[in-house]
């Protein structure tokens, strides 16, 4: 079947929808410092949120700076993130990072999106985030797979690939709506459009919903 877009009204008036339902909704995992988020966003990927704000409270105690995170005993980082998925690899891609942090930009994390995506590790999507959250920057639209399923869903875009997702996003949805759309719809992906069958019954959004690639649904 194929899928079905919506037009801008449509996309407007669920932007309106999701601002009601989610109105306190923002970025979801724990951090006090620019270098903290920085970090936090790379533990995230392929797991809870939760393991992640179990972990990081050890992890930030211990390494302070770009300098400690560079220098640390890898054995030792990977035995602090030991809960989160991956620990090896990401505590190799974090050191990498952190090392071009002190190498590179004073030991300090950069504040445009042109430097972040320098940095080994650092996509778009984890660019966004840290801008947006730690400098105030609003680049773009994070897409994680929540925004990636539900937005398809929604008919908000046709694409599967994050990256043209974003782009679709940013010319569907005002400026002033980017920095809360993504975690609205986060917060509507785990709530009601899950995966794999959503719960379109009680869903706020499914009269003006074309459903796309939805089977099967509660």
């Amino acid at each position: 079947m194929p899928t079905k877009l919506v037009n801008q009204k449509t996309v407007l008036e669920g932007v309106k929808r999701l601002n009601k339902e989610y109105p306190n909704a923002k970025y979801y995992l724990n951090w006090s410092t620019s270098l903290e988020l920085f970090v936090a966003a790379m533990l995230s990927p392929q797991v809870r949120d939760e393991v992640v704000n179990v972990c990081t409270p050890k992890l930030f105690t211990k390494y302070k700076t770009a300098k400690d995170y560079a220098n640390a005993s890898l054995k030792e980082f990977i035995e602090t993130i030991k809960p989160i998925s991956f620990p090896a690899m990401k505590a190799v891609r974090i050191q990498k990072a952190c090392k071009i942090l002190v190498e590179k930009f004073n030991g300090k994390v950069p504040d445009t999106m042109e430097e972040l995506t320098t940095i080994s590790g650092i996509g778009r999507k984890t660019a966004n985030t840290i801008l947006m959250n730690a400098f105030g920057k609003v680049y773009g639209i994070p897409v994680d797979t929540h925004v990636i399923r539900v937005s398809y869903r929604f008919g908000w875009t046709k694409n599967k690939d994050p990256d043209k997702i974003e782009q679709d996003l940013m010319k569907i949805i005002p400026k002033e709506h980017w920095k809360k759309i993504a975690y609205q719809l986060k917060a509507h992906g785990r709530a009601i459009c899950q995966a794999p069958i959503p719960y379109c019954s009680k869903c706020f959004l499914s009269d003006i919903c074309p459903k796309n690639g939805v089977t099967k649904k509660y």
